[in-house]
């Protein structure tokens, strides 16, 4: 299975045309068979999970059984072609799953083998959860604190936070040097333990999954940074 994330940053002028991209761009997806799995999503300022939404940064996510259907997508597909007419940044990564748990919109849309997840080199991470309504405050006066452990953690390279909805699904994509970076800030960063500790006790979430993913090549940049 191949993986593609997309973050595109709109010009102001053409804010308007990533939230109609929102709207009609998901019919050619719905009719694509080739594409196994889709999300059209909304960012945070700048593409940070922690910051409320300036509406100029847009991604796609999807799924796909080959990287000759992906990378036939990417040249010809109407959606992409959107994407880059009213774009003037990007940040295109393809992704391999390396393991995954939970679910999305009720669905595990990243298949892995699950006997081969060794892995040396950068590593990529999906974090994502849908928040109950009511737990929405209580949920952003915490993570600001985690997102900034995070890119302050050694090992860090580049993250960007997306979701369907800008309050109430949240998608943080993060890259490392190694596993053992991601690891570290995981498990051993006081802020992320304690936010991951409340997240039990507090009940936030009403769906979430972690994955991690082997990247297969990557293109662009975001915020002028690649990962190159």
């Amino acid at each position: 299975m191949i993986v593609a994330l997309t973050i595109t940053k709109f010009r102001t002028r053409s804010i308007i045309f990533g939230f109609i991209g929102m709207a009609i761009l998901r019919i050619p997806l719905f009719l694509n068979k080739k594409c196994k799995f889709w999300k059209l999503m909304g960012s945070g300022k700048d593409a940070q999970v922690d910051l409320p939404p300036d509406f100029k940064h847009w991604a796609i996510l999807t799924t796909w059984n080959d990287k000759a259907s992906c990378d036939e997508f990417y040249s010809k597909s109407f959606t992409i072609k959107w994407f880059r007419f009213f774009g003037f940044e990007e940040l295109t990564i393809l992704l391999k799953p390396l393991s995954s748990h939970g679910l999305w919109s009720g669905k595990q849309p990243f298949i892995f083998d699950k006997s081969n997840q060794i892995h040396t080199g950068k590593i990529a991470v999906i974090t994502r959860a849908a928040i109950h309504l009511n737990k929405v405050k209580d949920f952003r006066n915490n993570i600001k604190r985690a997102a900034k452990s995070m890119r302050e953690a050694p090992g860090y390279l580049l993250s960007a936070g997306v979701g369907e909805n800008p309050y109430l699904d949240q998608a943080t994509f993060s890259i490392w040097e190694d596993a053992e970076s991601m690891k570290n800030y995981a498990y051993k960063s006081f802020d992320h333990s304690d936010v991951i500790k409340l997240t039990r006790e507090r009940k936030w979430y009403s769906e979430e999954l972690f994955a991690r993913f082997a990247i297969v090549e990557s293109q662009g940049s975001l915020n002028g940074q690649s990962i190159n």
